[in-house]
């Protein structure tokens, strides 16, 4: 597929493809983006770059299933890291929006979940993100009390994200992290339950009190989410449980400062 083998998209050849074939010409496109971006000249990247993140943006509201949006995410991501930052900020504002929308409706949900998959590419392609996690926490947490499944596990997939990038940079934040993935270690849905387990997962290296004074209540609650649990949620304990203990007898180093990065 020639016609999508170029670093923009080719708006005239994916108009005249049959609906049908639509989303897997997209697919090819955003998978050659996504080998040829780590290769790609900052200046060419630049001279493009307004047009492509558009070319990008605009097809948030269209992603039609996982593999797309996680391509779409990662292709964002790697954008703002090789080329030009400057417009980084209004891309989380629009996140934000996005996911402050009060319609889990079968046609806003997929960009719903697609902005989640940018966040999440963000935080562990560039780290610490600003202080965004200040406005995008609140947003995730209040959705993730009324989410439908999907919407629960690809929140804390994305806070597993965005604690793993962040560091110790989101210190005051932990416990609220710890208290909204803990509600979900005993979810009926297994997908949910291991994304939370996942989730504390990422918070053991960062926040102290799993490994010290809460260690006996994590372990109790690991014992509860094996009930009725599936393989999936059963190698997330595992994993858990492993990290959990080997972080007990041997703590990582204090960290040196607490406050959040600039990006």
């Amino acid at each position: 597929m020639d016609e999508s083998h170029s670093l923009l998209l080719n708006e005239e050849a994916l108009r005249q493809c049959p609906d049908a074939k639509k989303p897997v010409f997209l697919y090819e496109w955003l998978r050659y983006l996504d080998r040829i971006l780590p290769v790609t000249q900052r200046a060419d990247l630049k001279s493009i770059q307004p047009q492509l993140v558009q070319q990008l943006l605009s097809r948030l509201t269209s992603v039609n299933g996982p593999p797309i949006r996680y391509l779409l995410a990662r292709c964002l991501a790697r954008i703002y890291m090789i080329g030009d930052s400057s417009t980084f900020g209004d891309t989380l504002n629009l996140c934000n929006d996005t996911l402050k929308i009060k319609d889990d409706s079968p046609s806003q949900l997929p960009a719903k979940l697609a902005v989640l998959a940018c966040i999440a590419a963000f935080y562990e392609t560039m780290g610490r993100c600003g202080s965004s996690f200040v406005d995008t926490f609140p947003i995730m947490v209040k959705w993730l009390k009324v989410a439908e499944s999907q919407g629960r596990a690809e929140i804390l997939i994305t806070l597993s994200s965005m604690v793993t990038g962040l560091g110790s940079g989101a210190a005051n934040f932990h416990k609220d992290v710890y208290k909204a993935a803990k509600a979900h270690l005993a979810d009926r849905v297994m997908p949910v339950r291991t994304a939370a387990l996942q989730c504390v997962t990422a918070l053991v290296p960062v926040y102290p009190p799993l490994y010290s004074t809460e260690l006996e209540a994590v372990v109790t609650l690991c014992t509860k989410a094996l009930d009725g649990s599936n393989y999936e949620a059963r190698l997330a304990v595992a994993k858990l449980l492993g990290v959990l203990l080997a972080t007990a007898l041997q703590p990582p180093p204090p960290p040196i400062g607490g406050s959040f990065s600039t990006f």
